[in-house]
Formats: C-alpha cells, sequence, structure tokens
C-alpha cells in the first residue's frame, strides 16, 4: 500500500517486526555490545524466547551490556532514502528524558529539511520508551490510516503523550545506576530488606521513583492499583506490558487488570535488548492511557 508520508520509529518501540511490516512502518535500530560484539535486535518478536531468556540470564549473572545513543548519521541514511523517493516522513522517537537519540534525531532532520526543502519530515519525542513508545507509533498508524495528514498526526501524538502513563517495577535500580539514568544514592534504594522500586514516566519523559514496595507480589499489586486509579477503561483500549526475565509476573498483571477492566485489550511483550539492558531482570512496565496531565501523578 503506497502511503502519502512514511512513519519511521526506532528498536525501543518494541513492537513485533510483522506488525511493523504490514503498516509500512521504517524501524531505525538502536544498537548494543554484548560479550564482545555490537548487536541490533530489529526484530523483537524473535527475541521473546530462547534468546531473550539467555540474555537476561547472563545480565543477571553480570553480563555487561553498553548501548549507544543513535547518531545524526545513521538517521541520515535511514531518512534521506524515503525523502529522496518523494515521500515526507513522520518520525516518532524514544523520549529525551532517557536517551540523547532524539537530539541526534533532530541534527539530522534540520539537515535533511536544508537539503530536501521541498519535502516534510517531523520528528516526534514521545517522552515514553518500550510499549510507551510503541502505543504512540499505534496511535499514529491509526491517524493516518483514518486519513490525517503528517502535522495534523505529529500534533495529535504531542497532545496524547501527555495522556500516557507508565508505570515500573524493578528488582533495584543498580542497571539503571550502571546507564546513568540515576544517581548512585538512588541505586541502593531496594538492594537491601527486599524493596522493590517504582518508576514512571514524568512529563519531561524521565524515569523517577514514585514509590517502593516491599516485595514483588506487593510491587505488582501496586502497579494494577494505580491502573484502577487513573485509567481509561472500556473496549479498544490497549494496555502495554513490558518484562524482561518474568513472564509469569506480567501475565498475572495483565489477568489481574482484566478482573476490573474486562474489555481492555493487551500487548504484553518481553523488553527488547537495549531497553531492557538498563531496567535489568525482574522489571515489568505498565502502560495505559489516562486524562491529560496523568505525568504529574
Amino acid at each position: 500500500m503506497a502511503f502519502d508520508y512514511i512513519i519511521v520509529t526506532d528498536t525501543s518501540a518494541n513492537l513485533p517486526a510483522p506488525l511493523l511490516g504490514e503498516h509500512g512502518v521504517t524501524v531505525i535500530p538502536f544498537t548494543y555490545n554484548y560479550e564482545g560484539a555490537e548487536r541490533t535486535c530489529l526484530d523483537t518478536e524473535a527475541f521473546e524466547d530462547g534468546e531473550g531468556e539467555a540474555f537476561y540470564a547472563k545480565l543477571k549473572a553480570g553480563e555487561r551490556v553498553t548501548t549507544s545513543q543513535i547518531t545524526p548519521q545513521r538517521y541520515e541514511e535511514y531518512l534521506e532514502p524515503i525523502l529522496k523517493e518523494g515521500r515526507d516522513v513522520l518520525f516518532i522517537s524514544m523520549s529525551s528524558g532517557i536517551s540523547n537519540s532524539y537530539a541526534s534525531s533532530e541534527v539530522a532532520a534540520e539537515q535533511l529539511r536544508a537539503k530536501y526543502p521541498e519535502r516534510k519530515l517531523r520528528t516526534v519525542d514521545t517522552l515514553a520508551a518500550s510499549l510507551g513508545e510503541g502505543k504512540l507509533v499505534l496511535r499514529a498508524i491509526e491517524y493516518r490510516r483514518a486519513g490525517l495528514g503528517l502535522d495534523e498526526n505529529a500534533d495529535r501524538l504531542l497532545s496524547d503523550r501527555m495522556k500516557l502513563y507508565q508505570i515500573v517495577l524493578l528488582d533495584d535500580l543498580m542497571f539503571l545506576y550502571r546507564g546513568g539514568r540515576v544517581s548512585v544514592s538512588k541505586a541502593l534504594l531496594g538492594t537491601v530488606l527486599g524493596i522493590r522500586p517504582i518508576l514512571k514516566g514524568d512529563e519531561d519523559g524521565h524515569l523517577v521513583v514514585c514509590g517502593k514496595a516491599r516485595g514483588r507480589k506487593r510491587g505488582l499489586g501496586l502497579l494494577a492499583e494505580k491502573y484502577g486509579e487513573l485509567a481509561l477503561k472500556g473496549p479498544g483500549h490497549l494496555v502495554g506490558i513490558a518484562y524482561t526475565d518474568c513472564p509469569e509476573d506480567a501475565f498475572a498483571l495483565r489477568d489481574t487488570i482484566k478482573e476490573t477492566d474486562p474489555h481492555a485489550e493487551f500487548m504484553v511483550v518481553r523488553y527488547e535488548p537495549v531497553t531492557g539492558s538498563y531496567v535489568g531482570p525482574g522489571t515489568v512496565a505498565l502502560f495505559f492511557d489516562a486524562e491529560d496531565g496523568v505525568r504529574a501523578y
């Protein structure tokens, strides 16, 4: 199917490759260094089973993973051929509050706009990652299918991102500390006494500590309680759940939410390796739609 403009995202969106391919979405990969080699994970669906299990088991055993932001040159490599073909681009990015990659995309976009002044290129900072970002990519697909032009689509996404709630249960904060996402003092939370930190995405797209729970069962219960308190419930509401090495917890959370919102739809995925290496083993994250301004809660 031919489109007036092409939707582009990055692998942090954590959406299945066949789904993105079906809708003509271009995906720019993050890279990570693991076991002495640089790797990418474009097919996050294939990462669901054995490969993903082995990856997080090795992280838990002490294997180190390093990641790199996407460079302006890499963005140009993917975006310029689309513009050269005479198509416009809507790029939907991982949060600028988590990675500097969005800033790199803006550098590339400015250069490409100057080179192709007749074309349109919009970038959207989702202020999200994993299925938070993925939900906005899916929304963009819906808007395009409904006939929205590129600018109207981008403007709606900028509004929708402020209605997206992201809450994450971690085993501890040490992986975020190693990735430079939290301070050492905060990283000590949860390393003793079985305390599990709970984080949320704030108004600027940062992951910030918003609570703590003694034990995983209580932590999962708090995520479900937050859904009951804030979520827009009912038919057509897509709820995202991402996990690293604990599928049983992810599906238990899904079943708990189903009891209170039986008409909700669910997408449950394993964290792709780049974002997953930041949050670490034992992580379960919940993404849902709520009222405007919910990021402040």
